[in-house]
C-alpha cells in the first residue's frame, strides 16, 4: 500500500502536468498583448481561476490528510446546494469548451453527513476534470454534463455524469495506479492528466468515502455515496 506522502507527491506531479496547458494558453495571450494585439482577458481569468480551484483542492486534501492541522468534522450538508455552487463556479470554464452544465436533483433529497468544504472542493475538482475530458467523448452529440444527486439503497449519490461510455471501474482502477507516472492515466476518457479526478479521489479517501463509476439517466460518470443525516431536513 502506498504511503500518504507518496500519494500526495504523485498528486502534485499530476497537477503540475495538468496546469501546463492553461499556463501555455495564458502565456500566448500575454504575447498578444506585448505585440499590441487584443488578448482575451476573460479567457485568461477563467483559466487562472480554474487552476486555482485545482491547487486549492490539492491543498485541502493535504490538510485533511494531516488531521492535526485541520479538523475533519462532518455536518449536515445539502447536496443540491453543493452541486449548484459547483455549477455556478464552473459555468464560465464549461463555456470555453461549449459544454452545458445541468443540475439534476429530482426528488426530495435530505441533508447528508459530510465535511462541507471537502465535499464542495471534490465536486468542483471532479467537474472541472470531466469538462476537459468530455469534448473528446462527445462524437458530435450534445456536449452536456449533469451535476446530479439521487437516492440509492446505500444512501445518497452525488456525482457528475456525461457521455462517457468507455468509463468503467477498471479504467478508474488503472488510472489510480498510473497517475503521477503517466501523462494520460485515464487515456480512454481524457487526453489530459485528469488530475481533478484524483484530487477529488484523495479528498473523498480522507473523508472515508469511495469515488466510484456510476450511472444516472443513461449517462456514465463518477460519484460518491453519502450517508443521510439524522437531523431534520434543511429548509
Amino acid at each position: 500500500m502506498q504511503s500518504e506522502s507518496t500519494l500526495t507527491q504523485q498528486l502534485l506531479l499530476s497537477i503540475a502536468e495538468q496546469i501546463k496547458l492553461p499556463l501555455l494558453q495564458i502565456s500566448r495571450q500575454a504575447e498578444l498583448a506585448a505585440m499590441g494585439l487584443d488578448p482575451d482577458y476573460e479567457q485568461v481569468r477563467i483559466l487562472a481561476e480554474n487552476g486555482m480551484h485545482l491547487i486549492d483542492g490539492y491543498s485541502l486534501g493535504v490538510k485533511l490528510t494531516n488531521r492535526h492541522d485541520f479538523e475533519l468534522t462532518p455536518e449536515a450538508v445539502s447536496v443540491p446546494a453543493i452541486l449548484y455552487d459547483a455549477k455556478t463556479q464552473l459555468s464560465s470554464f464549461a463555456n470555453l469548451y461549449n459544454i452545458d452544465l445541468e443540475l439534476s436533483t429530482g426528488g426530495r433529497i435530505g441533508p447528508v453527513l459530510a465535511h462541507r468544504q471537502g465535499l464542495q472542493s471534490a465536486i468542483i475538482a471532479l467537474t472541472s476534470a470531466l469538462i476537459e475530458a468530455l469534448p473528446a467523448q462527445a462524437d458530435g452529440s450534445q456536449k452536456m454534463l449533469q451535476l446530479a444527486t439521487h437516492k440509492c439503497r446505500y444512501g445518497v449519490v452525488a456525482g457528475v455524469y456525461g457521455n462517457f461510455p468507455s468509463l468503467s471501474n477498471d479504467v478508474l482502477r488503472t488510472g489510480r495506479k498510473l497517475y503521477g507516472i503517466s501523462r494520460q492515466p485515464l487515456v480512454t476518457i481524457s487526453h489530459t492528466s485528469g488530475s481533478g479526478i484524483f484530487v477529488a479521489d484523495e479528498i473523498f479517501r480522507v473523508m472515508n468515502l469511495k469515488l466510484r463509476v456510476s450511472r444516472h439517466h443513461r449517462l456514465y460518470g463518477l460519484g460518491v455515496v453519502l450517508q443521510p443525516s439524522s437531523q431534520l431536513a434543511l429548509i
